[in-house]
């Protein structure tokens, strides 16, 4: 049974935490999720790698700052640095030895990108492998929502515009009446042919836990973030990058640089799916982090270059 722990930072923030699976694992595994959602983000794929690893693999989920069950944080906080610095404290505190792989969504995957940058020796001396999920190395650069570059333009300028009020809000949180009432839109931005409707109930919870503070204070930092050149100078890491062909946040074009920049990326981009492909198309995402755990472990066992 999964570990529920809470993490106190530096800062007094309190990260919630769900650990599976031994301390003396051979890897552990930390999965990072996007902007308003949560850890649950992950529980299909969970599930899978206790399935197919049992105590060999360590899992560590945990809910970002101002999100799911972790405590709120100021508005000077609400960075994708602070977000990198906070997974080098999730690493040191639940991954003390060995190697980790590293599998972030959307805003997870910048954070990544983040601690490499800002961490590059702790990041080369732990980090084994990369699961790069419907995430981006750009910023804002490639999102125009599937719409045409002028209507794109005009949601960008409100989403900013909105973006600006709700970080002023405080550790308040959007009542949850409201958010079912806005579904129709939640499921046409995350979602791409097919919803499950446990899905959407499952990300509109998550939504309604994040404080209005995160909703809008990350924004300006996910907009701005540029790591091409972060991810070029890590060399031969296993790693895979995937991405739906209807995902209107961080769309194919996105997932290709990052395979350009990661040479040893395998690149996947599933037809008909959106931004949230862990719950759309759990069993290419499931097969896609096997695949990276496996060639990780290999390294493991067999000694010379590939292990070191």
């Amino acid at each position: 049974m999964p570990e529920h722990l809470e993490l106190r930072l530096a800062d007094d923030v309190r990260l919630h935490v769900t650990v599976t699976g031994p301390a003396d694992a051979e890897v552990t595994v930390i999965m990072l999720h996007g902007w308003t959602l949560d850890g649950r983000s992950w529980h299909r794929q969970l599930t899978d790698l206790r399935d197919r690893f049992g105590d060999r693999v360590r899992v560590v989920a945990y809910d970002a700052r101002g999100h799911g069950r972790s405590s709120c944080l100021t508005l000077r906080d609400a960075t994708l640095a602070q977000l990198g610095d906070d997974l080098a404290a999730v690493v040191d505190e639940y991954a003390a030895s060995g190697p980790v792989v590293l599998v972030g969504h959307s805003m997870g995957g910048m954070t990544v990108m983040e601690y490499a940058h800002r961490h590059p020796d702790r990041f080369a001396a732990r980090t084994a492998g990369l699961v790069f999920v419907s995430t981006t190395a750009e910023g804002h650069t490639h999102t125009v929502y599937g719409l045409s570059p002028r209507i794109a333009r005009l949601i960008r300028l409100a989403e900013t515009t909105g973006a600006g009020v709700l970080a002023r809000c405080g550790g308040w949180r959007p009542p949850y009446a409201l958010l079912r009432a806005l579904r129709p839109s939640i499921r046409w931005m995350l979602f791409g042919d097919r919803c499950d409707p446990a899905d959407i109930r499952l990300v509109t919870s998550a939504v309604a836990h994040a404080t209005l503070r995160s909703i809008g204070g990350f924004r300006a930092s996910i907009g701005a973030q540029h790591r091409l050149e972060t991810l070029a100078a890590l060399g031969g890491l296993p790693a895979a990058a995937l991405v739906g062909d209807r995902d209107r946040l961080t769309p194919p074009p996105c997932a290709e640089s990052i395979a350009a920049a990661l040479p040893t990326a395998e690149l996947t981009v599933c037809p008909g799916a959106g931004h949230m492909l862990m719950m759309e198309r759990p069993d290419v995402v499931n097969a896609a982090v096997a695949g990276v755990l496996r060639r990780v472990l290999a390294g493991i066992a067999v000694p010379g270059p590939a292990a070191a």
